[in-house]
């Protein structure tokens, strides 16, 4: 499995993308539907009169937290704040084709940027401008604060200075200065919009870190740290207020550790926990819950004769059959490259739904599935979380050979813009019948939801990823919780990784670190003593011995590091890496031509791209063969230098050569999941500069990944039967 984000990797470097909305209702406290009956409030953000609703929702959740009061009662019984939560729903039945959303009107919808006026000014920055000055903050968030708040963000500011915590970056410490100093004698440590912004702050920072909600308790435990006086009343408010919704999520227990009843059987409550989560991301995962239950259940298998051939054209009428017979499956899979590509194409011919799991090389599996479900008549794509990945999927799928009259490899970004892939029908839903999703743990819950709600009814969707590799930069472990909840057929690769990095990264996903015989340098590994030794060897590396040794020029080797800061992140190695590849002024917002860059169309995606030229317009790029620009007030915000990035921005991707640096000060970012994403990225090549002495072996062995709480896998559970092993 894999890790969350590291603080240094992830958290306060990618931010999460635009809302969702979904198409399950919320289960629990906090629904729209109970949005009036928030209690009362005073003016000025006093407490304002405490509702009995909100008192005793508050008192329930303990209560249960407790084990004073069972789940089931608090989930089954009226409470005045909410509407009970409905039971778990029987596994869904195949229902008509209902319309899907338009390209705009999926679960999830990114945020777009306002239209900035003719200056390149966010329209309401210069009223912003003042009230952060009459408050002590720096003018320079004006543009940020206007565009996170809108046109009314000055006067927004002014009501509830806590809002400046909507502006990534931004600390709790700052957010409280700049309210004492617009409030005065008014601010108190107890106001209710201090709270309420705490609150979300703290869920929106747990994101970040790829959780899609908290244990109640945690989240208590995060309200007192940043000097809430009395973070049960903190939850009272914004649990009353509808600012969270409250979950329960059945928690696996052995049997003997489950209560007994007096009749000496097993009680058949589960133990559970109390979750605390924001609309955003609980509307996300239970749109993709739901899907993924609706892909499962409308899909169903041809009752034709297995005689029938791909060439014979169904009959019109009642009953006729679309899409090949089970004959034609088969000897697609008899015809299969390799025994797991068989096994592959026999599962994904009876299954609407089916997980995928392997290496580097077992992605040749579901491109020959894609192929063969082309040859047999049917659109199918397959879709990689990079550019680099697409090309590498397009060069496995023969495109010749299975009549393709368009591209059968696209990006997921590509997919889901319209800009590849099939298109949309007049419902919105992907004209496609077959769909590979291949890097799926770079799968963040939002961008998943939307893939799948984008999906028709009976369509056969593959999720294909490499399970030891990193999660997804933003919130969820969408792979991963599939997989635990086994609730379609999985099928895992039994292709193994070939050469020295295959077998290195091999040993590493159990767990070992082994020496690997290396006849042809494949491997090597450099000590240095610290940080700056690090940087200086490998810059060399890069620049000499790689493309001496190796044969691999500079721009074909990747540096990747645990974080952006201290005296060997990204910001360090690149400053170092520019001098030496590329030396130059940097007079286009710190850029020059020839540069390489890290360019982030989105938050939580990277694309790698060299710096062509300056316009008036902004700076051009070339990613990968695609001219992009870049707008001129864009350029700080979306470019960084790329010439070394973090392992979360490599995932998906590989080169010929990858140099993995492991400086001293950030052994606690190490994880096997980091180490094993990390090391793989290389093709024929990795160099690993190593100053982390036995926290790499440590990570390796003892820290498989860095957890995340999340509600996708009991909502699967909940809602689609188990699968046969």
């Amino acid at each position: 499995m894999d890790s969350g984000g590291t603080a240094s990797d992830s958290a306060g470097e990618v931010e999460a993308s635009g809302p969702a909305a979904g198409t399950g209702a919320p289960k629990g406290a906090g629904s729209p539907d109970a949005a009036d009956t928030a209690p009362e409030k005073t003016g000025g953000g006093g407490k304002g009169r405490r509702s009995a609703a909100a008192e005793a929702l508050a008192a329930a959740v303990r209560a249960v937290e407790s084990g004073e009061r069972s789940a089931a009662s608090f989930f089954n019984e009226p409470a005045p704040a909410r509407r009970p939560a409905p039971a778990p729903a029987a596994p869904a039945a195949p229902r008509p084709p209902q319309p899907r959303p338009g390209p705009a009107e999926g679960a999830v919808r990114a945020a777009s940027r306002p239209r900035r006026g003719p200056d390149g000014e966010v329209p309401g920055a210069a009223g912003v401008r003042q009230v952060l000055t009459a408050g002590g903050a720096p003018e320079s968030l004006a543009g940020q604060v206007a565009e996170v708040l809108g046109e009314r963000a000055a006067e927004a500011l002014r009501e509830d200075p806590w809002q400046l915590l909507a502006v990534p970056g931004v600390r709790h410490e700052q957010a409280d200065g700049f309210a004492r100093a617009l409030l005065g004698p008014e601010c108190r440590p107890d106001d209710e919009r201090r709270v309420r912004a705490l609150t979300g702050w703290l869920l929106e920072r747990a994101a970040l870190e790829g959780h899609t909600a908290l244990e109640s308790g945690a989240l208590r435990t995060a309200l007192a740290k940043v000097s809430v006086p009395d973070p049960d009343e903190a939850l009272r408010t914004v649990i009353a207020d509808g600012e969270v919704l409250v979950f329960q999520d059945a928690l696996d227990a052995p049997a003997a550790a489950r209560p007994a009843g007096d009749d000496g059987e097993e009680d058949a409550e589960q133990p559970v926990r109390i979750l605390l989560g924001l609309d955003r991301y609980a509307l996300a995962e239970e749109s993709l819950a739901d899907g993924l239950a609706r892909l499962a259940s409308t899909f169903s298998v041809p009752a034709v004769p297995a005689e029938r051939s791909a060439d014979d054209e169904p009959a019109d009428g009642p009953g006729a059959v679309h899409g090949p017979a089970a004959a034609d499956w088969e000897k697609a899979a008899a015809a299969a490259p390799s025994a797991s590509a068989a096994e592959l194409i026999r599962t994904v011919a009876d299954h609407g739904l089916v997980a995928h799991s392997g290496g580097e090389a077992a992605r040749a599996e579901p491109a020959a599935l894609v192929a063969a479900a082309r040859a047999m008549g049917l659109r199918a794509y397959a879709a990689a979380h990079s550019e680099d990945g697409r090309r590498r999927l397009a060069a496995l799928i023969d495109a010749d050979a299975a009549g393709d009259a368009a591209p059968s490899a696209v990006t997921v970004a590509g997919l889901l813009s319209g800009g590849e892939g099939p298109g949309r029908d007049e419902e919105g839903a992907l004209e496609l019948d077959v769909l590979a999703v291949l890097d799926a743990p770079q799968l963040d819950v939002e961008t998943a939801a939307m893939l799948v709600e984008s999906l028709p009814d009976g369509a056969r969707l593959v999720l294909s990823g490499d399970p030891g590799v990193l999660w997804s930069a933003g919130p969820g472990r969408v792979f991963a919780d599939l997989l635990a909840a086994r609730r379609c057929p999985q099928v895992v690769s039994r292709t193994p990784d070939p050469g020295p990095v295959g077998e290195l990264v091999s040993g590493i996903g159990i767990g070992e670190l082994n020496q690997v015989e290396a006849p042809g340098k494949e491997v090597v590994i450099v000590p240095v003593r610290d940080a700056g030794e690090a940087v200086h060897r490998t810059v060399q590396l890069v620049a000499d011995s790689v493309p001496r040794a190796i044969g691999v020029p500079p721009e074909g080797t990747q540096v990747i590091t645990p974080g952006h800061g201290g005296a060997a992140g990204t910001r360090a190695l690149n400053a170092a890496l520019k001098e030496r590849l590329n030396p130059g002024p940097g007079r286009f917002g710190g850029f020059d031509p020839g540069d390489r860059v890290a360019y982030t169309p989105a938050p939580g995606r990277t694309v790698l791209a060299t710096v062509v030229s300056a316009e008036a317009d902004g700076l051009r790029l070339d990613c990968g063969g695609t001219p992009v620009v870049v707008a001129r007030e864009d350029v700080g915000e979306l470019l960084r230098h790329g010439w070394a990035i973090t392992a979360h921005q490599a995932a998906g991707a590989r080169w010929p050569a990858a140099v993995v640096v492991l400086p001293g000060d950030a052994v606690s970012a190490l994880t096997r999941s980091w180490v094993y994403t990390a090391f793989s990225r290389g093709e024929r090549h990795l160099s690993v500069v190593h100053g982390a002495d036995a926290a790499l072996p440590r990570a390796v062995a003892e820290i498989p990944f860095k957890d995340r709480t999340t509600r996708l896998r009991a909502l699967l559970q909940a809602q689609v039967p188990p699968t046969s092993p």
